[in-house]
């Protein structure tokens, strides 16, 4: 487990605030709220390591047709719907929620070529909100594979308000690859081939790099 290096910038604000706020209370306040203080930035600084925390784990040992989960989080939506930005047609969409709790990471659902890596500022609708797929700041990337085409969105939620991402048009990524992070709370959609086969149901705790989210079409 190591710290995400996204996390860096936030956790020296942190340390300078409550290093600031520990000796106000060390000048000014009574023993006790001295120590509630002092609890209070402990839990602040601990919230802040979990939230940026970046597990050192392995891909799984999946095939080419295997789509990996990008995401830790909760499995939200399974529907078909018609997707109008790339592919202007039905897909399947499946949509992972991620609570502050969850590791942030994105990771590439498939290996291949990347046809598109855009950003699109916009709302901050709490994540489960039916639009913030189409109208949240957002990314869309889409990965051409040797099965198929898989689009997947970056989704930034009420609280979230930075969305990082490092893949580029053109680049190959591989399975698994750390692709971005959103901060504090998001979502990540993924638009698959109608015939492929959804590997998890709704409701699913599942875990990016490790849990199979779909196979593809032959």
């Amino acid at each position: 487990m190591t710290f995400h290096r996204e996390g860096i910038a936030t956790l020296v604000v942190v340390l300078l605030f409550n290093a600031g706020l520990l000796w106000l209370a060390a000048v000014f306040f009574p023993l006790w709220l001295l120590v509630i203080t002092a609890v209070a930035a402990l839990v602040l600084l601990g919230l802040i390591l979990n939230f940026f925390r970046m597990p050192n784990r392995p891909v799984g040992d999946f095939d080419e047709r295997q789509v990996v989960c990008p995401s830790d989080g909760k499995v939200v939506v399974i529907e078909e719907v018609e997707e109008t930005e790339w592919f202007h047609d039905r897909r399947i969409q499946v949509s992972i929620f991620m609570s502050p709790l969850n590791v942030h990471a994105q990771w590439a659902p498939i290996a291949g070529k990347v046809l598109a890596a855009r950003y699109h500022p916009g709302k901050f609708l709490v994540a489960w909100h039916p639009k913030s797929s189409t109208e949240n700041e957002r990314t869309t990337h889409v990965i051409e594979g040797k099965h198929g085409v898989v689009l997947f969105r970056q989704i930034a939620g009420a609280v979230a308000r930075r969305i990082c991402w490092y893949l580029k048009e053109e680049e190959k990524v591989g399975a698994g690859q750390e692709i971005g992070f959103i901060k504090f709370g998001s979502r990540v959609d993924v638009f698959l081939p109608i015939g492929a086969t959804i590997q998890v149901e709704l409701g699913d705790v599942v875990v990016g790099r490790q849990t199979p989210l779909a196979l593809l079409p032959e």
